[in-house]
């Protein structure tokens, strides 16, 4: 008898350290699944969205003749490419070629050749040119996002 109430004792143990085992397995499990709720979610830092790639429109180089102080008549051969912020932009500029291209014709044809060959000279081009998209293109123009102005090509001959 001795060896069943030892055997029976082991059994005891055995039961109790089996349900205490299934109560800490649920308990885990309860806390993990909804042991947050209270506390606010830290989220880890948001990864910074990848910079939209750069729009460009390019353009056909123009050829104009401005006058020139020294010879009178002189060539400028420019290409220009517009950096543009969005999609509609770019469409809008693609759409409308010939007003644009008119407009940048009259533009460079009222340039200087000496002031247009000096690094100021082309800066001040390159502002003339984003202003001139602050008057409308065409009567339906949507707000333009036109970046920057980079000359791709430039001669004055």
């Amino acid at each position: 008898m001795a060896e069943s109430g030892n055997r029976s004792r082991k059994v005891g143990v055995l039961i109790t350290l089996i349900a205490v085992l299934v109560a800490a397995l649920g308990a885990v499990t309860y806390f993990l699944l909804f042991g947050d709720q209270d506390q606010p979610h830290i989220r880890p830092a948001a990864v910074s969205a990848a910079p939209a790639p750069a729009r460009f429109v390019k353009l056909e180089p123009f050829t104009v003749n401005v006058q020139g102080d020294l010879c009178g008549q002189r060539l400028l051969y420019v290409g220009l490419t517009l950096q543009v912020g969005d999609e509609k932009t770019e469409r809008y500029l693609l759409d409308n070629i010939p007003p644009l291209r008119s407009r940048l014709l009259m533009l460079l044809s009222s340039q200087d050749a000496e002031t247009a060959a000096t690094l100021d000279g082309k800066q001040a081009l390159a502002r003339q040119v984003t202003a001139m998209f602050e008057e409308p293109l065409t009567p339906s123009q949507p707000e333009l996002a036109v970046q920057d102005v980079l000359f791709t090509e430039f001669i004055v001959q």
